[in-house]
């Protein structure tokens, strides 16, 4: 998908106050199959971890996304437990870090206990509804790593029935199907605010990329 690194004025505004997107996602119906899949997903608890074929590659992602996030958490030790939570539940999922990072920047500003009007809750703003699609009722949606695993889950759900078309899939995790502000807005903070490449010095072969384990 291609999309402009230059937004609108009002678009970046929008970005910068950072509010709670999500409350219009659509609940809907899962076939059995999606839904047991997507519960194994979100059942299967593992213990954060960086997830890079050479450590010394993530630990430089570490540290400069460590960098880009400071102004917002300025805690070190909160910051580097939260990234390490969302290389590892974005790779997980087979979706790019950076483009997660973008998507909690747009509907949470990385705030963990952000609420929307219509309730949905978290970095990525999930909808309660999802914990008696594909979770239990014990399930706490503030919790950093349940939050990203969700909204990872559903994230690749949504690429998945579109056909890897990022665009309409964020169109349905905004709920917002066909409208181009949403996913303008979380492309845009991707490119401009998180897009990241190893330094020269470690790239060898490009097996510097994460992968899913």
């Amino acid at each position: 998908m291609k999309t402009s690194l230059l937004l609108p004025l009002s678009l970046c505004l929008a970005l910068a106050h950072a509010p709670a997107w999500a409350g219009a996602q659509k609940e809907e119906a899962l076939s059995a199959n999606v839904a047991s899949a997507m519960s194994r997903s979100i059942s299967d608890v593992n213990a954060p971890r960086l997830v890079f074929d050479d450590p010394r590659v993530g630990q430089a992602w570490l540290v400069e996304m460590s960098s880009r996030l400071q102004k917002k958490i300025p805690d070190a030790w909160v910051r580097e437990r939260l990234l390490t939570a969302i290389q590892y539940e974005s790779t997980r999922a087979g979706l790019d870090p950076q483009l997660v990072l973008g998507l909690i920047q747009v509907e949470s500003g990385f705030n963990k206990y952000a609420v929307s009007g219509a309730g949905a809750r978290g970095l990525m703003q999930v909808m309660p509804f999802w914990t008696r699609h594909i979770g239990t009722s014990q399930h706490n949606l503030f919790d950093l790593s349940t939050n990203l695993r969700y909204g990872c889950t559903i994230l690749r759900y949504y690429l998945d029935v579109e056909r890897g078309n990022l665009f309409r899939a964020l169109g349905r995790y905004n709920g917002s199907l066909g409208k181009p502000g949403y996913p303008d807005l979380v492309v845009g903070a991707w490119k401009r605010h998180w897009a990241w490449s190893a330094p020269p010095a470690l790239q060898q072969t490009g097996d510097h990329l994460p992968r899913a384990r």
